[in-house]
Parts: C-alpha cells; structure tokens; sequence
C-alpha cells in the first residue's frame, strides 16, 4: 500500500451532498407517527372504558358529564402520545448512534462517524472488523477479504483486490486492509436492493418484562372478576342497570394496571439516554435491568484499565538496556537503531494500533535522515498474528537490497520461538523481559530474517531464519481514575477480573496499580492445561489472567456463568465477540472496537474507559431501584381507588367515584409513576449494597405488602371520614368532597413515601427532583380549583365546602404521611428479622 493517503472529499461538499442526497440509510423506518401513537392509545383498555362511560353519560341524558368525561379523555390522550413520542425519541437517537461507524479521509483527516453521514465519493478505510457502511470501488487492497454471506448466502471469505473489485455494504471486513471510495449509499446499494435493514434497537424479552406481564395479567383476571361482582351486587341491592355498569367501570378503571407497560418501557428508554448522555450506548434495552445484577466484572487491560497511549519506554539489545524519556531528539545510540529499525518494519505502514504508532513516532524522532527509514521499499507479504504463535512478520521487496527482508514482533517467548534460540539464551531473554514487565511495561521481541528474491515466500513464519535483535518495551499508563473506579467496584460486591494477552508480569504490575486484589496470576498456557473442575475452583479466587488468547475468554465467561455469576464482559476485537455475545451484559469499546465487537455486545463505551462501565452500573442499579419504587406507589395508590368503588356499595352509601374522578386521579398517578420516579437520584447508598440475586423479583411479597398496608390506611381514613360525615348528616356532595381532597392529597404525599425505602423524615423532601416538586404543586393546584371553583367543581357533583372543612381534609391528607412512614419502618423492621443476613 502507499504511504500517502488521498485527502478525500472536501468537508463542505460532504456535508452539501449528506443534505442534498439524505443520510446514508436503506429508508426502512420503524418510527411511529403521532396517528399510530394516537390509534394504540385509543385501543388501550383505560380509553376504551372512559369513552364506555361517556356514551352511558350521554344514554342516560346527561351531556355536560359526558362532553366533559371524553375532554379529559382527550387530555389523557394527549399526554400519554406524548410521553410515547418522548419514549420514541430517546430510542431514535440511540439508533442514530448504534448505526455502523465508518473511518473517512477528508479534507487531508482521518475521521470516524456515523455510517449514516457518509456520501458518495467519501473514501473509507477499511480495517479488519469493521461493517462496510456503503457499496464502493476499492482503491487499495493489502490482504483483504470480505464475508458476504448476507448478501450472497456464501460462508467462505472472498478475497479483494484494488482497483477492480468492489466492496458492499452490510458486509464484514474478515482479514487486512483497505481505502474504498464510496460510488452508492443507502436504498441505492445492493444491500438496499435487497430490502434488508439495519438492527434496530428493541426492547426484547426479559425476566423484567416477563414478570411485569404475569403481574398484569393478574390483577387484569381480579379485576374483571370483582367488576362482575360489583355490578351484580349494586344491580341487587340498588337496581339501575345503566348505574351498576357505570360502578362497574370505575372499579375497572381503578384496578386495571394500564400503567405498567408505559412505565417499564419510559424507565428503561429514557435511563438508555441517559446513559448515551454519559458515554455509554445500550444497543439492547433490557441489558439496563441486568447492570444492577452484575457481580464479575471482566475487563481488558489496554485502554479500559490503562489510557492506551503507548510510548516506548526502555530498549534492550545485546545486554544493553535504554531509558527512552530522558532521550533528546536524534540522540538514539547507534546500537539501537537495528532494534527501532525492525520494529518499524514489522509494523503497518499506516498503524491504528497504538504500539505500532509509537515505534513510528520514536522512529520518526531518531531514525529521520538515516539509512534504517526504508519508505521506498514494498511490502510484499504479511504474516499475522495467530492464537498458536503470538508474533506477526512482514516481508519487504526493493530493487535496492538483493535479497527480501522479514521483520517480526511479538511476544518475547513467540520471538525467542521463531530464532529457535537455546536454552540459556531463552532464559536471558525470558529475565530480561521479566525485569521489564515488572515495571508495568509491554514487552515485544524483535527479531529480523533475509530470504532470497524471486523465490516463492513460505508458507509459514518458522520457515524462516530468524536472528533476535532485542526487546522493546513500552508504557500505557493507567487511567488517573481506575483506583477509585475499582474500589467503588469492591464497595459495590463487584468481583473486577483483568484479561489480557500481555505479559504476566505487566498484568500483575497494572494490576496492583489499579487496586485489583490477588497477586495471583493465571496464564493462557494454565488454562490449556486445565479441566472445567479445576478451572471452576482457580476462578474462585484468581483475578488476573495474562497472555489469554480470545477463544480463551469465551471459556472464562461461561466458567463464571456456570459458577451462579452475572458476569459483564468488555472487548474490542473480532474474536471477541462470542465472549462479549455469551456475557451476560457484552461491553465493546466505541473508540478502538471493531464493528463486530459493537454488534455483539449490549452496551458500547464511546469513551474507553473504566469509569464508564461503573457509571454503567451505578444507572442500572438506580433504575431497578426507581423503577421498584414506582410499582410499590402504583399498587398503593389503586387499593383506595378500589376500596372506594367497593366498600359504599357494600356499606349502602352514596358513591363516592365516578369516571371523571378516575380520570383525574389518572392525571396525577401517570406522571407520578414514570417521570417522577424515573428522576430520581435514588438512595446515596447504592453501590455500597451488593449486587442483586438474579432471582430476586421486582416486587416481593413484602413490597406488596407494604403497598396493600399504605393503600389500606388511605382506604379506612378516606372512608371512615366520609361515613363519619354522613353520619353527622353532612350533605353526600359536601361529604364525597372533603373525601376526594383527602384522597387526592394523600395520594401526593405517598408520592414522598414511596420515593425512597429509607424511613427517615430527611428522606421525603430529600433530594427531590424538579419534576416531582412540579407533578406535587400541579396536583393540588389542580385539587384546590376543581373544589373550590363553582363552575369547575360541578361536574365533578362536588360541592364547595367551608374553608375550616377543607383545611382540615388537606391537613388529614397530609398527615398519612405519618402513617405512611410507620408502615415502613414497622415493615422494614419485620423484614430484617425474618431475612437471614447475606451469604448465610
């Protein structure tokens, strides 16, 4: 390949043609509109008994009821498609962002971005890994060969040549490299043609989800059932058959859980954005929920744990060693250039990888001007990395030498390996890079070979006559903030677990430096020889693995699985990908990952870094956490709305709910349930608890129980004070709106109670959002005008009340408060007794 890249397609003219031609996409849209949002809503259950109880409103002759029953209908509407808009915006931009990367040339830069912005005539470079993003002519090939099996149905790699053979979109880069120039995009490619469409992000099945339709699915069957209970009973004891279907409704309203699919899909959307807010992309939704349940966290070294700045540090030739930092600028001693020169050459001529940039940069420093530069010379033969010799040769052809030149690097005992060195001179070569790798450095051997020209080149690296040069050894400093990061990890009950293909000794160096506990350390080689017995007793207490090959990891993960843990795995690399595919939570790196890499995994770092992953984290426990809280808050706030629709029919009093009360009340509780909880900051404690059972459920049976205990006291108070007033022969309008104030604020400041499962007084004001002091302050605004105001209060049948009445029903909302908290505490104190403590 050249040295010299084209500079590409002018940034103004890119961006020109991306909005003259559109994005780079097969148009195949998944999006909802407002009408299809409108069209499911009006089909929800909810809806369908608000307009049933308009149309008894309007049989009955009462039109004012029923005109302003369907309005309200028409406002919840409006909120719920817009909160699904919402839900479906926060999903758009994480596809935006999902979509395959591509690395462009323009205006003389290299640049990645999204696939969807590249326009025709952008020359693309291509990298082993990587999800071609548009269909174009090649312009350089170096070893390259594609998998086209999506379009053509054929399995086996077909190799590419330039200028001539053409690259498709969709299709995988399986081997070397390449610099296309772009000629059709979008529906014009032949993956277009086809009619096939990129991966959308979904939500799929999870136990969550599962869990969340078995609990609906319940209380659906109680409810239709108490409703044809309740009708016949108010049909018996009253009569009125328009009456008892209008009862009936409410207490279907009251019961159904039309909530829960908005909330669940609301809290798990709108944490995904949150999450891309911060660095982090979820491909797949349900990942979100499994991040609080993570207990192993296994994590690559280079650029996860460690900054991925390569520098070259120390050289060693010939049992001399050289400190590189202190090196001024063309003062590399002569003995060293040999070592500097090959390491060059067994590198590629344009590197990506960060340990071939820095021999460039070092070589462009000391060796400019000088005969060990070789720009002239071709490259005629690339022999690759292989997990059976960690080394990789490049061959070199110029009418200048008379012989071909190899060049080789790679791990120190793959080098020694290839020069067939003798005992002694294996272990000089072996303490020598121990004596490195002590210091946190990544060691490489050099070695060097000649091989006649004009003959056919072997088919092999051992085929050749390797002579060793030396070792090169180089720095990747740790993240300034990995420390902490790991040991917020081990406050949080997270097992961190380092992987790496490095040497032992660099693994244990960066490993201590990082916090990570046990000095021992585990090889490749260690886990060859090992069955899945002993493999399963070494994990137990080994976290730090070390020259580790990629099938290996696979192993890893499942050996964890298998050992009961929620294992969260991070890669890069093709051969990652089935580790990243088996985790349960695959975490691929956006920056130096490979497409592939992305596609396997659930979530994507943007940024590669450690601190990332525990952010990561720290947002799935607080959904679960959040999302927990919202359900407890759903369930109570439903037991005093049924007990109102039951108890005066059984108590032979005047109602005290109709629809338009539901209808309120539904005002107030979807807001609460998905926007209030899901801005919740969640307790401080989080990552100080240890990670969740993975059978631990949602809502436990002592969750319901504390949401049938807060939403009984509602019941009784809200009750009692009604028939106390009737009792008093206070009028029923007079007596059903002290009674709906009652409600509506104590539904309010449960909101506060349910926040958070600590039981302090600080914890209900503590920290609360924006929202939620908005959502509160709107509903008793809401309360005080639809009681107080004549024209508003009519249809709702209230009847303005004295205002010493109307203090005292908001003071009796407010104080359940105190109820509230004493059930907590109560029950919280009953569950730590009855709970063996964990790990008993």
């Amino acid at each position: 390949m050249p040295t010299q890249q084209p500079s590409g397609l002018d940034p103004a003219l890119a961006a020109q043609r991306l909005r003259e031609e559109g994005p780079n996409e097969l148009g195949v849209s998944q999006r909802r509109t407002l009408r299809d949002i409108a069209w499911e809503v009006v089909r929800e259950p909810m809806f369908l008994l608000l307009l049933g109880a308009g149309t008894i409103y309007l049989v009955m002759g009462d039109t004012r009821e029923a005109l302003i029953l369907l309005g309200f209908v028409l406002i919840i509407m409006t909120l719920t498609a817009l909160q699904e808009r919402r839900t479906d915006n926060a999903l758009d931009a994480l596809r935006d962002l999902s979509s395959p990367r591509a690395l462009v040339v323009r205006g003389g830069q290299t640049l990645r971005i999204p696939g969807r912005d590249v326009v025709r005539e952008d020359l693309l470079i291509l990298s082993e890994g990587d999800r071609i993003a548009a269909d174009g002519l090649l312009l350089q090939a170096h070893e390259l060969a594609t998998d086209e099996s999506m379009l053509s149905g054929e399995s086996e790699p077909v190799a590419k040549q330039a200028l001539g053979d053409r690259a498709f979109a969709g299709t995988l880069v399986v081997q070397g490299q390449g610099l296309m120039r772009v000629e059709s995009i979008g529906r014009s490619t032949e993956l277009g043609r086809i009619g096939q469409s990129l991966q959308d992000i979904a939500l799929q099945a999870s136990p969550l989800r599962d869990e969340m339709a078995r609990l609906t699915r319940r209380l659906v069957i109680i409810g239709v059932s108490l409703c044809g209970v309740l009708v016949l009973l108010y049909w018996t004891l009253r009569g009125g058959w328009l009456d008892a279907l209008l009862a009936g409704i409410t207490l279907a309203m009251g019961i159904l859980p039309q909530e829960f699919p908005v909330i669940m899909i609301v809290f798990l959307a709108l944490a995904a954005r949150r999450l891309a807010a911060h660095q982090v992309l979820t491909r797949r939704l349900n990942a979100i929920e499994t991040l609080g349940q993570t207990s192993v966290l296994c994590v690559d070294k280079t650029g996860t744990l460690t900054q991925n700045r390569m520098t070259v540090a120390a050289l060693s030739t010939s049992g001399r060693q050289l400190d590189t930092h202190a090196l001024e600028p063309q003062a590399l001693p002569e003995a060293f250039h040999e070592l500097l020169e090959y390491a060059v050459l067994a590198s590629e001529i344009d590197p990506h990888d960060p340990m071939e940039k820095a021999f460039h940069r070092l070589a462009s420093e000391h060796l400019a001007n000088t005969e060990h530069l070789h720009p002239q010379w071709n490259l005629a033969r690339e022999y690759e990395l292989s997990p059976e010799l960690l080394a990789m040769s490049h061959l070199w052809s110029s009418d200048a030498v008379p012989h071909d030149v190899v060049a080789a690097k790679g791990a120190p005992e793959s080098v020694a390996d290839l020069c067939h060195l003798n005992d002694a001179q294996r272990g000089e070569v072996s303490a020598e890079a121990a004596r490195m790798a002590d210091h946190g450095l990544r060691v490489l051997g050099v070695a060097k070979a000649r091989y006649p020209s004009g003959q056919g080149w072997p088919a092999i690296q051992h085929d050749f006559e390797f002579e060793w040069i030396g070792l090169i050894g180089l720095a990747d400093p740790l993240r300034d903030d990995v420390p902490q990061a790991i040991a917020q990890c081990r406050q949080a009950g997270i097992r961190v677990i380092m992987i790496t293909g490095d040497h032992p000794r660099t693994a244990r160096a960066i490993a201590e430096q990082a916090g990570i506990q046990g000095s021992e350390v585990v090889t490749g080689d260690d886990l060859a020889d090992m069955d899945a017995a002993t493999l399963a007793h070494r994990l137990a207490t080994v976290n730090v693995f070390a020259r580790v090959r990629p099938q290996q990891k696979l192993a890893l993960v499942q050996a964890l699985k298998k050992r009961g843990e929620v294992v969260a795995m991070t890669g890069d690399g093709v051969n990652d990908a089935p580790a990243l595919k088996a985790a349960h939570i695959g975490i691929a790196m956006g920056q130096r990952g490979t497409d592939v890499a992305r596609e396997a995994a659930a979530l994507v770092l943007l940024q590669d870094d450690f601190s990332s992953i525990v952010d990561a984290i720290h947002r799935g426990r607080r959904t679960f956490a959040n999302l927990r809280q919202a359900m407890v808050y759903t369930l109570a706030v439903h037991v005093p709305i049924v007990g109102l629709a039951v108890l005066p029919v059984v108590l032979g009093l005047p109602l005290v709910l109709a629809p338009l009360h539901i209808a309120f009340l539904e005002l107030v509780i979807d807001p609460a349930c998905s926007l209030v909880f899901e801005a919740e900051e969640g307790d401080p404690g989080l990552m100080q608890q240890p990670p969740r059972g993975a059978l631990e459920p949602l809502l436990s049976a002592g969750h319901v129980g504390q949401s049938l205990a807060m939403g009984g006291w509602v019941t009784l108070v809200v009750v009692g004070l009604y028939a106390l007033l009737l009792d008093q022969d206070v009028a029923a309008g007079m007596a059903s709106t002290a009674a709906f104030v009652v409600l509506v604020t104590a539904n309010a400041v449960l909101i506060l109670a349910s926040r958070s499962v600590q039981t302090t007084w600080r914890s209900l004001f503590k920290g609360l959002s924006a929202v939620g002091r908005w959502v509160l302050a709107g509903t008793l605004a809401a309360l005080t005008a639809i009681t107080v105001v004549p024209f508003l209060a009519h249809p709702f049948r209230f009847v303005p009340i004295p205002p010493g009445y109307w203090l005292a029903s908001l003071v009796i909302g407010l104080s359940m408060v105190l109820l509230f908290q004493l059930t907590k505490r109560v029950l919280s104190l009953h569950g730590s007794r009855a709970k063996p403590a964990p790990g008993h």
